[in-house]
């Protein structure tokens, strides 16, 4: 991976590692709905122009049916659950589950394209998934009177999910379509779904200036231009590099968590990343013990 590439990698981590602490600033004033549908309206109007003035225009109507099923599911429905998260638990702790990602995708991708799993893969889910359940069962709490971050944890797990499926959907309808015309065309298709939801749930309190900045950051930055470096990333070092960002994503988001908001990180928050990160690395393949390549260095495309 040249140095070049390695910078973009780590903005992007830091972009997305960012958007948890965005929303967290943003969802107690303009509520989930509402700040979900200003995400990705403002991802929109900054995404369109770009793609239709790369020629996108005639990608995105021969494939909008498939196109709009991933904005639902890989947008409007993952980010009103985390923005829904953001009201009662920490940026850190929504990014050490979305980081569980790639173990739905692996799954669902086995289970549905018929990818092959290796035994070290296998391996990984296990342990991912009991990192989750770990996690969960430590955080999660449903008793009443007392802060409700049970039905946070689900809503995370649930967005994770969605994306997952999003991902093999992809895979398997919208292979060969230009990634800035799906990126552009599923915001798209997420604020139309959300529009008239956030119209009922527009909050009646004027909204501060500091909501506002963070959700304009959040659409502009962790969205927008963030989906931008993705692509440029999967183009340069393809995907397999490019998933490194998964590991990257909990170190910045509990970093500007800390910093910004002073939220403290616990002991068995830390272990439970590092155990669900290790079984994501093992489960996406991205580092097999057994493998003798594993050390290679990789090449840009």
């Amino acid at each position: 991976m040249k140095p070049r590439d390695l910078c973009e990698l780590l903005l992007l981590a830091a972009l997305w590692g960012a958007s948890f602490l965005f929303m967290r600033l943003g969802a107690g004033e303009f509520g989930p709905v509402a700040l979900a549908a200003v995400r990705v309206g403002l991802a929109s109007l900054a995404l369109l122009p770009l793609a239709l003035a790369a020629g996108q225009g005639t990608a995105l109507r021969q494939h909008w049916r498939a196109i709009a099923v991933v904005g639902i599911s890989n947008s409007a429905l993952p980010f009103l659950a985390y923005s829904f998260a953001a009201l009662s638990i920490t940026a850190g702790l929504a990014s050490v589950f979305n980081a569980t990602t790639p173990l739905w995708g692996a799954l669902i991708a086995w289970l549905w394209l018929r990818d092959r799993l290796t035994p070290w893969r296998v391996v990984g889910l296990v342990i991912g998934f009991a990192g989750v359940l770990w996690l969960a069962w430590d955080k999660a709490s449903f008793k009443p009177g007392a802060q409700q971050t049970g039905w946070a944890v689900l809503a995370c797990l649930g967005a994770t999910l969605l994306y997952g499926w999003s991902a093999s959907f992809t895979k398997r309808r919208l292979t060969g379509v230009p990634p800035l015309a799906v990126a552009t065309g599923s915001q798209c298709a997420a604020a139309v779904a959300l529009l008239p939801l956030a119209l009922l749930a527009w909050p009646a309190q004027p909204i501060s200036s500091t909501a506002w900045i963070a959700a304009v950051l959040l659409a502009l930055l962790s969205t927008a231009l963030a989906y931008l470096l993705y692509f440029r990333l999967i183009a340069h070092v393809g995907p397999a590099n490019a998933i490194a960002v998964t590991f990257l994503i909990p170190v910045f988001a509990v970093l500007w968590g800390g910093i910004f908001l002073h939220e403290a990180v616990s002991t068995v928050m830390l272990a439970g990343c590092a155990v669900i990160l290790l079984g994501t690395s093992l489960a996406t393949g991205f580092w097999s013990p057994s493998s003798r390549t594993a050390n290679a260095p990789s090449t840009a495309r």
